[in-house]
């Protein structure tokens, strides 16, 4: 029997079946990639709900498992050499998940790494620039006289929903026929761009059809329809 005990979350987020893969998250663009992708794969896990509205990824049981103290993070029992392994950085997750269960990813080498390329679009683009223009936009930072914080994220924001844009002409998926962890990765913050920020005013989405159209593909999938929701807010 799978023994967690050595991983102080455990203590605090207390697993049912220590045989599953445990993720601990919370229903934002980053943590939904993981339930998202684990219900495409069809991995047995159960999710923990670490919620961030009450800073409970700054305890140190939740520290123990990411010292950057943000979800989601991960513990597979039953990681390489068949010994428990924990992780953090979801597009990290994403890559494990899918070189795990062999899907979401390309099998040829060289479509293989264009796949993960976009996965790092998102991480080093889209994910900070669009959280900034939500800060700016409809939190804390829109009371800031100075306009010019906002101006720079919307542009930036909207330069890159145009790389997407041009990458999904003609193509279902960024990786044409193929639904990758690129996918998984980038359709949430888009989706949070378009209708948790409400950006539409600064984005203009209206010029960006074939991004529209992908990313109502990408929320109309059944694993996202089940994965948005998971872990729930409570």
């Amino acid at each position: 029997m799978t023994d967690l005990s050595s991983f102080p979350v455990a203590a605090r987020w207390p697993a049912k079946d220590a045989g599953k893969l445990q993720l601990y998250s919370f229903p934002t663009p980053n943590g939904v990639k993981i339930s998202i992708a684990l219900e495409e794969i069809g991995l047995p896990y159960e999710a923990h709900a670490v919620d961030i509205t009450k800073n409970e990824t700054w305890t140190d049981e939740f520290l123990s498992l990411n010292p950057n103290g943000k979800i989601p993070a991960i513990i597979d029992p039953d990681g390489p050499g068949g010994k428990p392994l924990a992780l953090f950085e979801s597009g990290a997750i994403l890559v494990y998940l899918a070189e795990k269960a062999d899907r979401l990813l390309p099998r040829d080498s060289a479509r293989r790494y264009e796949a993960i390329q976009w996965v790092f679009f998102q991480m080093g683009g889209i994910g900070p620039m669009f959280g900034q223009l939500g800060f700016f936009y409809k939190f804390a930072g829109k009371d800031i006289e100075d306009k010019r914080p906002l101006e720079r994220y919307a542009n930036e924001s909207k330069r890159l929903v145009g790389v997407l844009e041009k990458r999904l002409a003609g193509r279902q998926w960024i990786m044409d026929d193929d639904y990758t962890i690129a996918d998984i990765a980038i359709f949430p913050w888009v989706r949070g761009l378009r209708d948790f920020y409400q950006a539409d005013p600064l984005i203009g989405f209206g010029d960006f059809p074939n991004t529209v159209d992908w990313l109502d593909r990408c929320i109309a999938r059944p694993a996202s329809q089940k994965g948005l929701n998971i872990p729930s807010r409570g």
